[in-house]
């Protein structure tokens, strides 16, 4: 080839490569805030995508995400938010709980956000009205924190002699005092009595199933909190190990071996939340997009945990479960 001819040729390659980074960059670009790992959130972000995509978003097409993620250290997350920011995103996603909203409008401004979370964002002041949300977020809420107390009248139905349960809760967490409030009100009309435990590290699991042993509690209940859901696995291990009944709200509890599990349906919260943010992607406000309720609750029971604690399973819990892992 003559150097004309390659001089002209890398011309051409060098052109196209810069129309490929100016197309790259002119699409609008997803901040995606995690509090975990992607390992952790592999089915939540497999939810999101499945849902923006039906808004018509596919990453890497018409549409680009970049990613931070907190590794569990939910007192990076304020930190990771502005860097999201520093980077020009057009939107900014935050799913996992109360904690990972609040850092996103720490450091959002006025910069659209969606959010996903178990509690109730007015209460938390991120919206005026589930209605009419009346600024720069919208998003999804699930039933997670509402129906703690629900577990606990599970827990009492499966163990009738039980007088004494143990209620795990994160001190850290912006929905525990409304989760411990309707807890104690469970209690009373039940007649129980609550020892809460409080945990905000992988550390302090250990000690939860201890002390359940040591004081003689039927089992423990945990409350809702993205902390321990992220961290089923080792829940469900430290409860067999020290044959202690447990229930919290996350499906991967049972699924991992625990008891019992009730709570919102993770899949639908994320998937909505995806579908959202598409939405504004297209040209709608926040502001206009009610702030969507999952009503749908799980309830899954594994028998095989109970045979292994010693636990029948009475028919009324067995009838009321979405599923029976055998």
């Amino acid at each position: 080839m003559r150097r004309r001819e390659f001089i002209a040729s890398l011309v051409l390659v060098s052109a196209g490569v810069g129309q490929v980074r100016a197309q790259q960059s002119a699409l609008p670009l997803i901040g995606y805030l995690g509090p975990e790992t992607p390992e952790r959130s592999a089915s939540r972000l497999t939810a999101f995508r499945e849902g923006l995509a039906e808004a018509g978003y596919v990453d890497g097409r018409n549409v680009s995400i970049i990613f931070r993620w907190a590794d569990g250290q939910y007192r990076q997350l304020p930190v990771l938010a502005a860097e999201l920011v520093a980077n020009g995103v057009t939107l900014m996603v935050a799913p996992g709980g109360a904690e990972v909203a609040l850092a996103a409008k720490s450091a959002a401004g006025n910069i659209p956000i969606v959010f996903e979370l178990g509690g109730d964002p007015v209460a938390l002041g991120l919206v005026s009205s589930l209605a009419r949300p009346g600024g720069t977020m919208t998003g999804v809420t699930s039933l997670s924190v509402e129906v703690s107390r629900k577990r606990l009248e599970f827990m009492s139905e499966l163990l009738p002699e039980a007088k004494l349960f143990v209620i795990a809760a994160n001190p850290t967490s912006p929905t525990v005092g409304s989760q411990l409030k309707n807890l104690e009100a469970a209690a009373v009309a039940l007649g129980l009595q609550l020892h809460v435990i409080n945990a905000s590290s992988a550390d302090e699991f250990e000690g939860i199933f201890t002390t359940a042993r040591a004081i003689g509690a039927g089992g423990v209940v945990f409350t809702s909190d993205p902390y321990f859901a992220y961290r089923s696995a080792r829940l469900a291990e430290l409860a067999a190990q020290h044959a202690v009944p447990a229930i919290t709200q996350a499906r991967d509890f049972p699924v991992a071996g625990g008891l019992m599990s009730y709570g919102g349906d993770f899949r639908q919260s994320h998937r909505h939340t995806g579908i959202y943010t598409g939405r504004i992607l297209k040209g709608e406000k926040p502001a206009d997009l009610p702030v969507q309720r999952v009503t749908k609750v799980e309830f899954f029971i594994n028998l095989k945990a109970a045979q292994a604690l010693g636990l029948t399973v009475p028919p009324s819990l067995l009838s009321s479960a979405d599923v029976v892992i055998e």
